[in-house]
């Protein structure tokens, strides 16, 4: 049995992995998808002060709460930034991460600094208040604004915990646009530490690649 905690990215909570959660127990694990503060039923929490280090929290915070250990963390899109900061700071509670059409941070970068320019346009497009970032039209009806202090602040790691880990990383080779994980997807494959796959998906992978993502969860619940 494995354990999985599924982060999802902007503006989504953890109703985006509903059938992967499903999945994955009906296969004999553990899965736990988390909604970060300010989003989904959370939003009521939204106010300029939640950033990144509030999301890390969230997730080493259920981590201890149900004494978890050899945690698969996965990360959606943003969910990158968080699953990288958590296994920086619990690396003892952390078997693996897998990144879902992610981004991959080093110590010092931000969603802000990792993405493209429409990324960055989609950034400044906030709501009223000036601390949250709207959805995309086309997202799901549920999906809700999303704190921008998160997007803008640096990730503090110091990376000693990775080399010690088989990561993998999920890309996602259908987006309509230019991907701008394309770069990252290039660079991992050729490294020896990362297990690497693309999918003919968009980049919605839970919705759109659901039997390839599950297939590719239980492999790295085997052999991580």
């Amino acid at each position: 049995m494995t354990t999985f905690v599924l982060i999802p990215g902007m503006c989504h909570g953890g109703w985006c992995f509903q059938e992967l959660t499903e999945q994955l127990r009906s296969h004999g694990h553990r899965a736990y998808p988390l909604t970060l503060t300010g989003l989904s039923e959370r939003s009521h929490l939204l106010h300029g002060g939640v950033n990144l280090d509030t999301h890390i929290q969230d997730v080493t915070g259920v981590l201890a709460a149900e004494r978890l250990q050899d945690a698969v963390l996965v990360g959606h899109s943003y969910g990158g930034m968080v699953i990288t900061g958590v296994a920086d700071r619990v690396p003892e509670r952390v078997r693996s991460l897998v990144y879902l059409d992610a981004v991959v941070p080093a110590d010092g970068e931000s969603m802000w600094s990792l993405v493209s320019d429409n990324e960055r346009q989609w950034y400044l497009e906030v709501t009223e208040t000036g601390n949250a970032v709207r959805p995309m039209p086309f997202f799901d009806p549920r999906a809700t604004p999303h704190p921008l202090a998160s997007l803008l602040q640096p990730l503090r790691v110091t990376g000693s915990s990775a080399q010690s880990r088989r990561d993998v990383y999920v890309y996602a080779a259908g987006w309509p646009t230019p991907s701008p994980f394309t770069a990252t997807y290039q660079r991992l494959r050729q490294e020896s530490a990362w297990t690497t796959y693309a999918l003919d998906s968009g980049h919605n992978l839970m919705r759109d690649a659901p039997q390839d993502l599950l297939e590719i969860l239980l492999e790295t619940g085997e052999t991580s």
